[in-house]
């Protein structure tokens, strides 16, 4: 889920640790986005360009949804990220899938896409609208783009009667928006489609809940992934306490509260490239 035109300030790095942590929350993301690209239209035979592609998840499921007719291109800038995806697409034994390392703003289609995707990605690009206007030239006729961005709203409403957890969320939120990321994609999406000549988009609200354990550790995860950068933000740590027992007050609370657990909220959007 790295961007090829990612700012400097991107807030999860690229670290071993947090290819891992990306690979679990796409297993837990991953019937919502196919929900959503079905939806959208995506389906067998189509060519299909996956931008930010990290380690591939994305990609992935995609290249299932298409099928053996159809393609799919993961671009990143990451490279040790998209070593990791290749050799999952290799385990996987899917060969309609292949992964490029490179910038969104450079990347040169050989031949238009039906669609272009992305997970998690455009908050983080400084003016989405710029980066839409490039895609679309990759685009054909009638094809569609489908993104999922993050939706904190949604997530805070969820953890409101759980105040640690609440103070986990709060403090991530606010390392997000100090590093520049775009907190509403929402209206982002309704003013940027119209900017580069689409149609208002298609938009879809979910926030994925559970009691799984993947689920419950989820902010936990985060909070591990951002801790170092609180400082650099000027945010304090000292209303989570002792990172060491973090893990199991949380825990603690949801289980007290007899609470389920939510991950990050998601809005979905999708338009399609006029005739």
């Amino acid at each position: 889920m790295t961007d090829p035109s990612l700012s400097w300030q991107y807030v999860l790095g690229t670290t071993e640790t947090e290819h891992d942590r990306l690979m679990r929350q796409a297993a837990r993301l991953a019937p919502h986005t196919e929900a959503l690209f079905r939806e959208a239209g995506l389906t067998a035979g189509h060519r299909v360009l996956d931008i930010g592609s990290g380690v591939g998840d994305v990609a992935l499921l995609a290249a299932r949804i298409v099928g053996s007719q159809g393609e799919i291109v993961g671009i990143d800038r990451d490279g040790a990220a998209l070593a990791i995806a290749r050799e999952r697409a290799k385990a996987s034994g899917l060969q309609n899938v292949r992964f490029v390392e490179a910038d969104v703003s450079q990347f040169a289609a050989d031949k238009p896409f039906d669609a272009i995707v992305g997970r998690l990605i455009l908050q983080f690009v400084p003016r989405p609208v710029e980066i839409l206007a490039t895609l679309a030239s990759a685009l054909r006729p009638g094809g569609v783009m489908i993104f999922q961005e993050s939706n904190w709203e949604a997530l805070l409403s969820q953890v409101a009667h759980l105040p640690l957890r609440k103070r986990c969320c709060e403090l991530i939120y606010e390392a997000f928006k100090r590093s520049g990321a775009n907190m509403d994609m929402g209206r982002s999406f309704l003013r940027d489609f119209p900017e580069i000549g689409f149609p208002k988009p298609q938009l879809r609200l979910e926030v994925p809940l559970g009691d799984d354990p993947e689920t419950r550790r989820w902010v936990y995860d985060l909070v591990c992934t951002v801790y170092q950068r609180f400082a650099g933000f000027g945010l304090s740590d000292a209303p989570l306490g002792d990172l060491s027992t973090l893990s199991q007050r949380l825990e603690a609370e949801l289980t007290s509260t007899n609470s389920y657990a939510a991950c990050i909220g998601l809005t979905g959007a999708w338009s399609r490239k006029p005739l």
